[in-house]
C-alpha cells in the first residue's frame, strides 16, 4: 500500500460493505434457522414416498445445509472485513499522526513515485549556523512511516488472500470454512506453504526436528479448509507421492527410519486427512492437483524410475478423511484400468510383495503395496463414490479375458462388474501385517467400502434420519451382494471378517428382505413392508442363504437380529396407528397384519439361528457365548438402529407406551422390546452351563416369540386398541412368531442343503 492511498483513504465504501454484510450475516442466520426448522425437519418428518421421497427429502436437506454454509461464509467474510477495515483505519491514524509530529519538526512528506521522501521543511537558508542536524529526524520518520506502510500493506494483501481463497473453495454454492477473524485464516494459509516447504526437502535432508514439526503442523490443520488447500497445491501431486515414498525408503531417509519409525503411522494418517479435505475444494489449483494425480496412478515414482507407483503411493494415504467424490470415481477408474493391465484381465494375481519392496503403510495391518487395500479404505468413507465404482464395468463380454457363465447349456463370456471381480473372481495377493500373519485388510475394506455403497453412509456409522433412502445404484448392489453370497456362501463364510460389514448392510434392507420372504410381490406386500426408496428385488432362496451365512458370524449376527426386533416392534407400533392413510394401510384386519409381521420377523430370527448352530456346530460353549455377547455390545448404539424406523427414509415416529420402562416412564414399543433383548443376551453371556444344539434352538423359538408377544401387546397399549388386546393378539403374535421360526429351519434345509447341522 502507498503512502498516498493511505494518508488520503476515504473508508466510507468499505464502512459501508462491513455494514452490509453484518445485515446480510444477521438475514442469513434466521433464513439458516427457518431452514433447518421449517424445512429440514419438516421433511424428516413428512409422510412421502417414492420419488418424490427420494428427490424431495434429499434437495432440502441440501438446501438447508446451503443456507447453513452461506451464513457461515458471510460471517467470515464480515469478520475479516471488519478486522482489516479496523487495522487499516489505525495505520491511517498512525501515518497521519507521524506526519504531523514531522511537521513539528520542521519535516515534510510527500509522494514521490509509487513511494514517498521525507525531507526538510526549513528553507535553504534556514539550514545553515545554530540550527541542528535534521538527518537522524528523517531518517527516524521515514522509517516510522515505512514500519506503518509494511503493516498496512500486510493487512490489506493478507485479507485478499484469504478472501480469495475462500471464494475458490467452492464453484457453487458456499464454503462451510469457518473462521473467527483474518489473522487465524492468513496464519493457516502462512503455515501450509512453510510445511510444504518441508515435504518438497529431499527426505534425507529432513531433519526429526523438522519431521516433528511436520507432523505436528498437519495434526494440528488437517480439517482447516485453506490450509489443506495450500498445502496441498503447494507440495503438488508429484510432491506429495515423493514425499511419501521418500521417507519409506531407508536408503533416502536412515535418520527418520530409524529414530521417527514408530511415529509413520500418526504422519500417515494426519497426511491423509489433510489430502481429503484439500480435496474438496473446487480451486483452479486443486483441480489440476486432482487430475495430475489421477495421470500418476500407473507411472513409476521409485527409485531409478522404478516401483511402486503412484497409485501404491498414493491409496494408502487414502485410508482416512473424505476425498471428494468425483476424484475417487476418476481415481477408481485409472486404478482398474492398471488393475487389468498388470493381472491380465484378471487371469493371475499382481501386488505381491517382495522383501525388497518398500512398506508404504504404516498402520500395521497390511504392507500397502496392493493399491485396492488403501482405495476401498478410501471409498468406506465416500458412499457415494463407493456406489459409482462397484455398480461399474471391470471387463465387458467383448473383451479378452478368461470368465465365463453357463447360459442355456453353452459356456460363453460374462461381463463382470467391479464388484463382480473383486468380491468373486480376484485372487488376492498373498501379504502380512507387523506381526507377520496373513494379512486380511484387502477383502475386510471391501466389506467397508460395500457398506458405505450400499447404506448411504461410512462404514462403521448407523442410519439417522438425514440418511437418503435406498437409490437404485444402492439396491441393484445389495441384489449382487445377496445373489453372490447364495450362490457360494464360502464367499462371505471363508472370510467371516467381513461379516460385521454385510450383516449391517442386511440389516437396513430388512423391509426388502422380508418382502421376499412372502413369494408375493404384491401391493400389498410393499404396503405390509414399505420402502420409501428403491426396492431391492430380491427372492427367497438368496436372502435365505445370506440371512445363514451371516448368521455364522457373532458381529454379523447381532447386526442383523438387533436390527430384526427393532424392526418387527417398530412396523407393528406403525401399522396399528390409527392416522395412517388409507392408501398405506396393509389391510383392515389388524389380526391378519400382526400375524404377517411376527410371521416374517420370525422366519429372519429362525434363519440366523440356523446360521448361528452351522458355526457352533457342537457344545462349543464359549463360541455359542459370543453371539449374545455381541447381542449386547449394541446396548450402546441402540439409538442408532431405532433411528431406522420401519426402513431407512419411511416416515414415522415412535410411539411412547406409559408407564411400561423401568420406574414407571414412558417408553417406546422397539426401545423396551430391546431392552429385555439385551438383558437376555447378558444373562446368558454370563452363564456357566452351555446348552446342546436342540436346546438352543428351541430356546431361541421360544424368546423370539417372546420378544413379538411382548411388540405387539405394548403397541396396542399405546395406540389403545382395546380390541386387540380383548382378541389376544400378544398370543397370536407369538404363535406366528413360532411358525416363522420353524419355517426358518424347513427352508434352510432345503435352500441351503450344503448345511452341517439338523434343525
Amino acid at each position: 500500500m502507498d503512502f498516498e492511498a493511505l494518508f488520503h483513504a476515504n473508508f466510507k465504501l468499505l464502512d459501508d460493505a462491513v455494514t452490509d454484510w453484518s445485515t446480510l450475516v444477521s438475514n442469513l442466520a434466521q433464513l439458516k434457522k427457518d431452514a433447518e426448522d421449517q424445512l429440514h425437519q419438516a421433511a424428516n418428518k413428512a409422510n412421502w414416498a417414492g420419488m418424490n421421497h427420494q428427490v424431495s427429502k434429499a434437495f432440502i436437506g441440501k438446501t438447508a445445509g446451503e443456507f447453513g454454509d452461506a451464513h457461515t461464509q458471510a460471517d467470515t467474510i464480515h469478520k475479516i472485513l471488519s478486522d482489516t477495515l479496523g487495522e487499516l483505519k489505525s495505520y491511517h491514524q498512525q501515518l497521519t499522526t507521524a506526519v504531523h509530529n514531522g511537521r513539528k519538526k520542521s519535516l515534510a512528506v510527500f509522494p514521490s513515485g509509487d513511494g514517498f521522501m521525507v525531507t526538510s521543511s526549513l528553507p535553504p537558508q534556514a539550514r545553515t549556523g545554530d540550527q541542528p542536524d535534521q538527518t537522524a529526524d528523517i531518517t527516524a520518520l521515514r522509517d516510522e512511516i515505512q514500519a506503518i506502510l509494511d503493516k498496512a500493506t500486510e493487512s490489506d494483501s493478507s485479507a485478499s488472500t484469504v478472501l480469495k481463497a475462500l471464494a475458490d473453495q467452492s464453484k457453487t454454492g458456499f464454503s462451510d470454512a469457518k473462521y473467527e477473524d483474518r489473522d487465524t485464516a492468513a496464519a493457516a494459509i502462512k503455515k501450509a506453504d512453510e510445511l510444504a516447504a518441508l515435504a518438497n526437502k529431499e527426505p534425507g535432508d529432513l531433519t526429526v526436528e523438522e519431521f516433528d514439526k511436520l507432523n505436528a503442523g498437519l495434526r494440528q490443520y488437517a480439517n482447516d479448509d485453506l490450509f489443506a488447500e495450500r498445502f496441498a497445491t503447494a507440495l503438488g501431486p508429484r510432491g506429495t507421492v515423493d514425499f511419501w515414498t521418500g521417507i519409506n525408503d531407508v536408503h533416502s531417509s536412515w535418520e527418520l527410519s530409524h529414530k521417527r519409525l514408530d511415529q509413520y503411522g500418526d504422519l500417515q494418517k494426519n497426511l491423509s486427512l489433510t489430502l481429503a479435505n484439500a480435496s474438496q475444494s473446487d480451486s483452479a489449483a486443486m483441480t489440476e492437483w486432482k487430475s495430475k494425480m489421477v495421470d500418476l496412478v500407473d507411472k513409476p515414482v521409485g527409485r531409478n524410475g522404478g516401483f511402486p507407483l503412484g497409485g501404491q503411493v498414493m491409496t494408502n494415504l487414502m485410508r482416512w478423511g473424505d476425498y471428494d467424490d468425483r476424484f475417487l470415481v476418476d481415481y477408481g477408474e485409472k486404478l482398474t484400468a492398471t488393475e487389468k493391465k498388470f493381472t491380465d484381465n484378471g487371469r493371475h494375481r499382481a501386488w505381491t510383495r517382495t522383501g525388497s519392496d518398500l512398506i508404504l503403510n504404516r498402520t500395521g495391518t497390511d504392507s500397502g503395496w496392493d493399491p485396492m487395500t488403501g482405495y476401498l479404505r478410501g471409498l468406506s468413507n465416500s458412499p457415494d463414490a463407493a456406489t459409482d465404482f462397484f455398480n461399474d464395468t471391470f471387463v465387458t463380454k467383448g473383451e479378452d479375458h478368461d470368465f465365463t457363465q453357463q447360459v442355456n447349456g453353452k459356456e460363453v463370456k460374462r461381463e463382470l462388474s467391479n464388484f463382480d471381480y473383486l468380491f468373486e473372481e480376484r485372487e488376492w495377493p498373498h501379504d502380512v501385517d507387523d506381526k507377520g500373519e496373513e494379512s486380511i485388510a484387502g477383502r475386510n475394506f471391501l466389506g467397508m467400502a460395500l457398506e458405505a455403497a450400499t447404506t448411504g453412509h461410512p462404514a462403521g456409522e448407523l442410519p439417522t434420519a438425514d440418511t437418503p433412502p435406498h437409490n437404485d445404484g444402492q439396491a441393484k448392489l445389495f441384489e449382487s451382494i445377496a445373489s453372490s453370497v447364495a450362490d457360494d456362501t464360502g464367499r462371505l463364510t471363508d472370510h467371516g471378517y467381513m461379516s460385521d460389514s454385510i450383516g449391517q448392510i442386511t440389516s437396513e434392507y430388512l423391509p426388502d428382505i422380508n418382502r421376499a420372504m412372502t413369494d408375493d410381490s404384491d401391493d400389498d406386500t410393499k404396503r405390509l413392508f414399505p420402502v420409501a426408496g428403491s426396492s431391492a428385488t430380491l427372492n427367497h432362496r438368496d436372502v435365505t442363504a445370506l440371512l445363514v451365512a451371516v448368521g455364522q458370524n457373532p458381529e454379523g449376527y447381532a447386526a442383523v437380529e438387533v436390527a430384526n426386533k427393532s424392526y418387527m416392534s417398530n412396523l407393528m407400533d406403525y401399522h396399528m396407528n390409527s392416522d395412517l392413510a388409507g392408501s398405506a394401510r396393509y389391510s383392515k384386519d389388524m389380526e391378519f397384519t400382526v400375524e404377517q409381521i411376527a410371521h416374517g420377523s420370525g422366519e429372519v430370527s429362525g434363519t440366523l439361528a440356523v446360521g448361528r448352530q452351522e458355526a457352533v456346530a457342537g457344545p462349543a460353549d464359549e463360541e455359542d457365548k459370543a453371539y449374545d455377547h455381541a447381542i449386547a455390545q449394541w446396548k450402546n448404539g441402540v439409538s442408532g438402529v431405532i433411528g431406522t424406523g420401519v426402513g431407512i427414509g419411511t416416515a414415522f415416529i415412535a410411539s411412547p407406551v406409559t408407564g411400561a420402562a423401568a420406574g414407571g416412564t414412558a417408553g417406546t414399543v422397539s426401545s423396551l422390546v430391546l431392552e429385555e433383548l439385551f438383558q437376555d443376551a447378558e444373562g446368558h453371556a454370563k452363564e456357566d452351563a452351555g446348552a446342546v444344539m436342540g436346546e438352543r434352538w428351541e430356546s431361541g423359538l421360544d424368546k423370539n416369540a417372546s420378544y413379538t408377544e411382548q411388540a405387539a401387546e405394548l403397541a396396542a397399549k399405546a395406540h389403545s386398541r382395546t380390541d386387540l388386546q380383548d382378541m389376544s393378539i400378544d398370543e397370536k403374535a407369538r404363535a406366528a412368531a413360532q411358525q416363522g421360526f420353524r419355517d426358518a429351519g424347513t427352508n434352510a434345509e432345503f435352500m441351503a442343503p450344503h448345511l452341517k447341522t439338523e434343525i
